[in-house]
């Protein structure tokens, strides 16, 4: 059916997207499903039902509330209502989250997107628990913000002197952009949204802790892509038939030299995987400004084909 063929269309092309765009069109499409849902609430005459639903998506600031529902630590993340929400911080991801990409493998970024969440979601929760004006009140956590400050700070400390062409004032290092931003962060605290606010600075600093540790050789994410390999074996193991056929072995052909394991990584050929690793120790040593022309355009030319 001509229905079904859309469907594995779109399978196939988020399948072979890469974990940037992957992690944009999951965004946009937990947008389109609330949406959808107030659209539905609306004329079906029950309006303040799609607030219902909001309140399973977003992260309260209640811990009793919270453990009923323990899977909003990571929905709030992935959720926006409001349109210019998710225009922003998805734009904001896709800028920077293409120059991370040249710096870091689609692993780390899938990780620091979720540390990055889960660093907000813990300061706003210390905001809302800890401080005596709050006690009494409220909150809900919702939007990437948080996990996208993580990609920014991170990007702007490896990558300090990376110029971007902003509309209206020209090139601008990306250390400026990123203190910009935090100096609005900071700004906001005291404002209507500052339990959002902190939740941004948990990202903030999420982000700083993975670069300072990068540039000492140290990748924070490494337990939860350990963790995320364990889930996956696990499944492929429960899922695997129990009786194999005579005679027929169901044993996985050898992964080729740089191709995608079972672990997901990227699929990169041998050569390029060394030229890249001596690029990003170059890196974390002497940073990004020490690359020359040339090695900038081949790590961008590598980081591109890598999914």
């Amino acid at each position: 059916m001509a229905d079904s063929g859309v469907i594995d269309q779109m399978r196939r092309g988020f399948t072979s997207a890469t974990m940037l765009m992957k992690i944009i069109w999951v965004n946009i499409g937990v947008f389109v499903v609330l949406r959808l849902i107030a659209i539905v609430c609306m004329f079906g005459g029950d309006v303040d039902f799609i607030n219902t639903v909001m309140k399973w998506v977003q992260l309260p600031s209640s811990l009793p509330t919270l453990a009923t529902r323990p899977w909003t630590v990571l929905s709030y993340m992935f959720a926006q209502y409001d349109v210019l929400h998710i225009l922003f911080n998805m734009l904001w991801f896709y800028w920077f989250g293409t120059l991370f990409r040249m710096v870091s493998t689609p692993r780390q970024m899938l990780a620091l997107y979720i540390y990055g969440g889960l660093g907000g979601a813990v300061l706003f929760l210390l905001f809302y628990n800890s401080f005596p004006m709050f006690h009494h009140a409220s909150g809900w956590l919702i939007g990437s913000s948080a996990s996208v400050m993580a990609i920014v700070t991170a990007t702007a400390i490896l990558m300090p002197d990376f110029r971007m062409h902003l509309v209206l004032i020209g090139p601008v290092a990306l250390k400026w952009i990123a203190l910009a931003t935090v100096g609005l962060v900071l700004l906001g605290v005291s404002g209507s949204n500052a339990g959002g606010e902190m939740a941004h600075i948990g990202g903030v600093l999420t982000g700083v802790l993975y670069a300072l540790r990068m540039k000492r050789g140290h990748d924070i994410t490494v337990p939860f892509n350990r963790l995320i390999d364990t889930i996956v074996n696990t499944w492929h193991r429960g899922s695997a038939p129990s009786r194999r056929p005579a005679g027929k072995s169901t044993m996985p052909p050898p992964p080729r030299p740089g191709g995608q394991g079972a672990s997901g990584g990227p699929s990169i050929d041998p050569a390029d995987r060394e030229e890249l690793d001596a690029i990003l120790d170059k890196i974390k040593k002497s940073g990004y400004a020490s690359l020359t022309p040339e090695e900038r355009k081949r790590l961008f030319d590598v980081s591109r084909r890598m999914k």
